[in-house]
């Protein structure tokens, strides 16, 4: 259900691009991630960090696409996401010695130092291929094709990408014991 939900504004952008075109496929990923917020402020009274960064990157972006009629911009949203993560969580690495993988899954992960070391680069990296593959698709196939790679190529990348997390941290993973 989560990852329904976190879709959310990128299947309807989907659908309404599909339908209408870029313009207000566009408008649409704005409005549905503003709904996004305040539903999840309505249900928990809290909105992660997350969640308001990609608002402000999809109005930022939204909104110069739509006010110069330029869809370049839309297209960069997605790499300025994957970099502003892949940035987030090297700064904190480097001049904050703070692992934010690791302060994410240590409730659930007990791992030597050297493997949380690993994940959190392989994050990095992965949002920054990402990145960059986006910008590639943006800059070398049609409009109609960067979309549909937003949609099933950037999601299942993600999907395959933390499946294989998953099975490389299976072995550390803490079961908890039925009393």
């Amino acid at each position: 259900m989560k990852f329904l939900f976190d879709t959310f504004p990128v299947i309807l952008f989907f659908v309404a691009f599909k339908l209408y075109g870029i313009y207000v496929a566009t408008a649409v990923a704005m409005a549905a991630t503003a709904v996004q917020i305040g539903w999840v402020w309505m249900r928990h009274r809290k909105v992660d960090k997350m969640l308001w960064v990609s608002l402000g990157v999809i109005l930022v972006f939204g909104s110069a696409t739509l006010l110069l009629q330029d869809e370049t911009f839309i297209k960069w949203k997605p790499t300025v996401l994957y970099w502003l993560f892949a940035g987030t969580l090297s700064v904190s690495a480097m001049f904050f010695k703070k692992n934010l993988v690791r302060t994410m899954l240590e409730q659930q992960v007990a791992m030597p130092d050297l493997v949380w070391n690993k994940l959190l680069a392989s994050w990095i990296g992965f949002f920054g291929a990402m990145g960059i593959l986006n910008l590639f698709v943006a800059y070398n196939f049609s409009t109609d094709a960067w979309v549909n790679f937003k949609l099933f190529g950037g999601i299942g990348l993600m999907l395959v990408f933390v499946a294989l997390q998953a099975v490389l941290l299976a072995r550390y993973v803490e079961e908890k014991k039925v009393e």
